[in-house]
């Protein structure tokens, strides 16, 4: 949406702008969120944002982006991908059991619900899932070259049902469904992805 911003850490003004969005969006939903607030908390005047973003829809994908960026690049840290490309994926869905329902999920839940009624919240959760999208389309692409995943299955169509089950994950969490256990679920994950590895003649 709009500019390529600047990177957060040649702007901490931008930085703190950016948390206190995503907290504020979190705590009262983006309809009831006022940039004055987002602005009061994080120290600054209105025209600290206007400086920077076009206005609240642009403000909310930067709050999204910066911390599907943390969750990133915390797992690959925690993670020491040394083996199949695969073994992210089985990761990546073990973590959807392990995680708890937090700010930064309620954040991109209440991005969703805004999508319907603001065409720029919709066009900027749309940036950021294709963002992930080209991700995962790496991951996929690579497992398919090793044979970790068959090449005959159709890429978007592995990355869409992995997009689906994170987000229906998402929806459990806003309503505290009771989620399986870490063992049977990564059981399960673990079969997945072997079952897609598997090549029919």
């Amino acid at each position: 949406m709009g500019t390529e911003p600047a990177d957060v850490s040649d702007d901490p003004t931008r930085a703190r702008l950016v948390a206190a969005a995503a907290e504020v969006f979190a705590e009262k939903g983006y309809d009831r969120a006022g940039v004055q607030e987002i602005a009061r908390r994080a120290g600054f005047t209105t025209g600290a944002i206007y400086g920077r973003f076009r206005g609240k829809a642009e403000l909310l994908a930067a709050a999204i982006d910066a911390q599907s960026d943390d969750e990133f690049e915390q797992l690959f840290a925690e993670h020491r991908f040394e083996g199949a490309a695969t073994d992210i994926l089985t990761t990546v869905g073990s973590h959807l059991v392990t995680e708890e329902f937090d700010n930064g999920q309620a954040l991109l839940l209440e991005a969703f619900v805004a999508a319907r009624r603001d065409p720029d919240v919709a066009a900027g959760l749309r940036d950021a899932i294709e963002e992930r999208r080209r991700q995962l389309t790496d991951l996929v692409e690579e497992a398919k070259a090793t044979g970790d995943i068959d090449p005959e299955l159709d890429t978007l169509s592995v990355v869409r049902f992995c997009h689906a089950v994170g987000l229906g994950f998402l929806l459990f969490g806003a309503v505290d469904l009771s989620r399986p256990g870490v063992e049977p679920w990564e059981a399960l994950i673990t079969r997945l992805v072997r079952a897609i590895g598997e090549h029919h003649d």
